[in-house]
């Protein structure tokens, strides 16, 4: 049985409120969860003690056990010192796509063209 250590949604419309619990992959998001282990509220301030709670000693057991934990969640963990800070980058981010590529390099080639006339 596959673990992961992930969020599940509660709360109303537009009023989040996430538990953070160690579930089955196969169970739906907010379905059956193996146990709870904290809270996160994304609508404290940053700053706020209040804004993520979970228990680190439980987290680092359900770890120990295999259990994956999601990004958000592995976020949370290297924000309380828990985990190692992954580096994360996302290359392709900033790259232009294939059709923009095309149009930059004809306009460089028309911008060529013109200043070869030009002289």
């Amino acid at each position: 049985m596959a673990v992961k250590i992930r969020l599940a949604r509660g709360g109303s419309k537009k009023r989040p409120h996430y538990a953070i619990v160690a579930a089955d992959t196969r169970m739906p998001r907010d379905g059956r969860f193996l146990e709870k282990l904290g809270t996160y509220n994304p609508l404290l301030p940053k700053d706020s003690e209040e804004r993520v709670k979970m228990d680190v000693e439980r987290v680092q057991h359900w770890i120990a056990q295999g259990a994956q934990p999601t990004d958000r969640i592995a976020r949370f963990l290297e924000a309380a010192g828990v985990r190692e800070k992954a580096t994360r980058q996302n290359l392709k981010k900033a790259v232009p796509g294939a059709k923009a590529t095309k149009r930059a390099e004809e306009r460089a080639e028309k911008a060529a063209a013109a200043s070869a006339d030009a002289e």
